[in-house]
């Protein structure tokens, strides 16, 4: 039996045409027509400010912070879909993933992405599609613990690779996303059945 699981998107771009949010809404209605319940955090609507040490040590984390740290920790996985920003991490993003792993001092709660599942995927204008931010993402994730599956989706060219429905027009491109997520299900699954239920 097909566990229905809780996923929670992100997108690295706030941007109201991005490329990489039209992706990940493609991505979470795929997840919402098998069932499980998806969710997607708006950073334009819950805006953070950018890392500052000396805000932290006097004003502690921002409740934007707290709220999208909260979130990553219920998820049974979270999917992130990332632009490529010369090469490397978008500064949303990366200031995003910045603050969730701090720890903090009036919850005492810690970085919620140690073993978390992550899929990653990405839409560039580009040929590659993102591919080498996508590296990056990667690399900061696993620095965190968190569980990045090796499977990842990278749509180029995004001008033209949607549909009118907002679906990939490539066949291939699509075939390549539907087998990240297949991946990602299968070890949150997996990992939500081997972790004890709270009492």
């Amino acid at each position: 039996m097909n566990t229905p699981l809780h996923i929670l998107g992100l997108s690295g771009s706030a941007r109201t045409e991005s490329h990489n949010l039209r992706l990940l809404r493609l991505v979470m209605g795929r997840l919402a027509d098998q069932g499980h319940t998806v969710e997607q955090f708006d950073f334009r609507a819950n805006p953070l400010p950018m890392y500052d040490g000396d805000d932290e040590a006097g004003t502690g984390l921002p409740e934007n912070a707290r709220l999208l740290k909260a979130k990553v920790k219920a998820a049974d996985g979270v999917i992130i879909a990332s632009p490529e920003y010369n090469a490397a991490i978008s500064p949303l993003l990366k200031n995003a993933i910045d603050w969730t792993s701090r720890f903090d001092e009036q919850t005492k709660e810690g970085s919620p992405w140690g073993g978390k599942v992550v899929a990653l995927v990405s839409a560039s204008p580009g040929p590659m599609g993102g591919l080498r931010g996508l590296y990056v993402v990667r690399q900061v994730l696993h620095n965190l613990d968190a569980m990045v599956i090796p499977e990842q989706t990278s749509v180029g060219l995004a001008f033209e690779a949607f549909d009118e429905q907002g679906g990939l027009k490539d066949e291939r491109t699509s075939g390549f996303l539907d087998a990240t997520l297949s991946r990602f299900l299968e070890v949150a699954r997996a990992l939500r059945a081997a972790t004890p239920a709270s009492v």
